[in-house]
C-alpha cells in the first residue's frame, strides 16, 4: 500500500470575531512566538512525511501566498485553491476533490496546537484502515468544547457521533481540528446538507455520514494543548503556552531596538520592533514592525502596527 498522506490546511475564513485584527492579517498568519500558526502546522505535517500540501485560501489570500510561496523553504510543495464562498469546512474541503488522489491530513488554520503524537495518528489511520481518525483531547472547560465539537464513543472505542458546537454536553471529549481522512470523505461531503444553525456545510455532518455508511472512525489523543483562536486574548494565551512549552521566558525577534532598562517578561516581540522608552513588557505580544512610542508599561497587551488591544483573559479581551 502506498502510505502517502497529502497535507491540507483550511485558511480561507474571515475570522470576524477577532476583528479588527482580521482586517490586517488572516488568522493563519497570526504569530505564536514569532511564527505563524500555519507554519507550525506545515512543520508538523512534514514530520510525518507530508511533501505536498494544499492550502484553501480566501480572505486576504495574497498575504498567505506571499508569505509561504511554493513552500520550498519549508520542504513542502504548496499549491493553493481558492474558496470563493465561505460556506463551511466541508465546503472548503470539497474544493480539493479534483486535486487529491490519496488520503490526507487536515488542519484548521485558525487552531494552534502543541502536538504530542501525530506519527501515532498516522500509524492508526493506516493500520486500522480507517475512514477517518480524529485528534481529540479531554477538555475540562466546557466552553472550549462548544467552540469545536464533541466526540461520542462506542464501548469498543470507535466514534459513534460527532456534534458540532454542542449546547448540551454528555462527556468532555473534544475534537481538536486535526483529522486524517480516506477519500470516501468526498462522497460523504457531497451528501452533506447545509445546516439551519449556521447555514454552512459542516465537516462534522460529513463525518457522521461516513460513520453511518459503516466506515470506521477512530479517536486518538495527539494534542497536548490547543486553542481555537477566536478572540485577541486567545492569541496571547497561545504565546504564553508556547513559551512554557519551549521553556523560555520570552522571544525577541531580529533587528529589535529597545533602550537599556527595558524589561521583557513572558512576552513575544516580533522582528523590526522599535520601543522608544524603557518600559516593562509583561504577558504581551508585539507584532513585527511596531514602533512603540508610549511611556507606560505593557501588561496583557497585543500591539500591532495599527493598534493596541488590552487582552485581559478574564474578559473577552478587547475586540470581538
Amino acid at each position: 500500500m502506498n502510505q502517502k498522506l497529502v497535507g491540507v490546511i483550511l485558511a480561507a475564513g474571515h475570522g470576524t470575531r477577532i476583528k479588527p485584527l482580521n482586517l490586517f492579517l488572516p488568522k493563519p498568519l497570526l504569530p505564536v512566538c514569532n511564527k505563524p500558526i500555519m507554519q507550525y502546522q506545515l512543520e508538523a505535517m512534514r514530520e510525518i512525511g507530508v511533501t505536498d500540501a494544499k492550502i484553501v485560501v480566501g480572505h486576504l489570500k495574497d498575504d498567505i501566498t506571499r508569505y509561504f510561496g511554493d513552500g520550498s523553504w519549508l520542504g513542502v510543495n504548496i499549491t493553493y485553491v481558492e474558496q470563493k464562498e465561505m460556506l463551511g469546512i466541508a465546503h472548503a474541503v470539497a474544493q480539493l476533490e479534483s486535486s487529491i488522489d490519496s488520503p490526507f491530513v487536515l488542519f484548521l488554520g485558525d487552531i494552534f496546537s502543541v502536538q504530542k503524537n501525530l506519527p501515532g495518528m498516522a500509524d492508526m489511520f493506516w493500520t486500522r484502515k480507517a475512514g477517518a481518525v480524529l485528534a481529540v483531547k479531554y477538555e475540562p472547560n466546557p466552553e472550549f468544547i462548544r467552540r469545536n465539537f464533541a466526540v461520542i464513543l462506542h464501548a469498543s472505542g470507535t466514534v459513534t457521533r460527532v456534534i458540532e458546537k454542542p449546547r448540551y454536553l454528555t462527556n468532555n471529549l473534544k475534537g481538536c481540528g486535526v483529522y486524517m481522512f480516506d477519500l470516501a470523505i468526498f462522497d460523504a461531503i457531497r451528501r452533506t446538507p447545509r445546516t439551519a444553525q449556521r447555514d454552512e456545510y459542516e465537516i462534522t455532518n460529513s463525518i457522521q455520514i461516513l460513520i453511518d455508511d459503516g466506515y470506521p472512525v477512530y479517536p486518538i489523543e495527539t494534542i497536548e494543548w490547543d486553542m481555537n483562536v477566536t478572540f485577541a486574548h486567545d492569541l496571547l494565551e497561545c504565546n504564553r503556552k508556547q513559551l512554557e512549552h519551549l521553556g523560555l521566558n520570552s522571544v525577541i525577534g531580529e533587528s529589535v531596538r529597545m533602550p537599556a532598562g527595558t524589561l521583557v517578561e513572558r512576552s513575544a516581540i516580533g522582528n523590526n520592533v522599535v520601543i522608544r522608552h524603557p518600559i516593562a513588557v509583561r504577558d504581551s505580544l508585539i507584532l513585527a514592525d511596531v514602533v512603540f512610542e508610549g511611556t507606560e508599561d505593557l501588561d496583557h497587551m497585543l500591539v500591532t502596527p495599527e493598534m493596541s488591544v488590552k487582552c485581559d483573559s478574564r474578559s473577552e479581551g478587547g475586540p470581538s
